[in-house]
């Protein structure tokens, strides 16, 4: 029997909230369940940089969790996923998963996700890097996750920055080997 085809995705305070946005959108026609968690900076940065609701936004997931409800099915490992991605991932979010101390059902689940030794792509936003930044980004992924900075690729050309972003979230979605349709290579 195989797991279920869901995914868990995350969205955290850093800019670059569009990359979440299009994953959810590029999921939509996959037929993979869709589980999302955003937090409270994150609807803040949505508010910015995006002309999208949070009830837009969460309408997008097939099932969408307060971030305070730690006690939500997803936080469990019998919670059965492909894994997890938070896009965009903050370094708040980054230190919380890289020390283990998890206060929010987003760093819970993506502790979940190492423990049962599931995916997890963390799209991290920053720049310029700290030394600590980069500890953190080493500890996540010696602890099995992947590291995924969303680095645009010009070898397909792209003609807008929509592109670049769709482009990035297509990769994403490589790592979980989800297949989108039309996807430009």
């Amino acid at each position: 029997m195989s797991a279920p085809r869901r995914l868990i995705v995350g969205i955290s305070g850093a800019t670059g909230i569009i990359y979440g946005v299009r994953l959810l959108e590029l999921l939509r026609g996959t037929g993979v369940e869709t589980h999302l968690v955003v937090t409270k900076a994150a609807e803040m940065t949505r508010a910015h940089e995006l002309a999208l609701s949070g009830e837009e936004l969460r309408a997008l997931a097939t099932h969408a969790y307060p971030v305070a409800d730690i006690g939500a099915s997803l936080s469990s490992g019998s919670f059965q996923t492909l894994g997890m991605v938070i896009a965009p991932c903050s370094m708040r979010t980054l230190g919380e998963i890289a020390s283990g101390v998890t206060t929010s059902l987003l760093t819970r689940a993506a502790d979940v996700t190492l423990k049962e030794r599931r995916r997890l792509v963390l799209l991290v936003r920053e720049t310029p890097l700290t030394s600590i930044h980069l500890k953190n980004m080493l500890t996540v992924t010696e602890a099995g996750a992947i590291v995924a900075p969303p680095v645009p690729a010009f070898y397909t050309r792209p003609a807008s920055v929509d592109e670049i972003v769709t482009q990035t979230a297509v990769r994403t979605l490589d790592l979980f080997g989800i297949q989108v349709p039309g996807a430009r290579r």
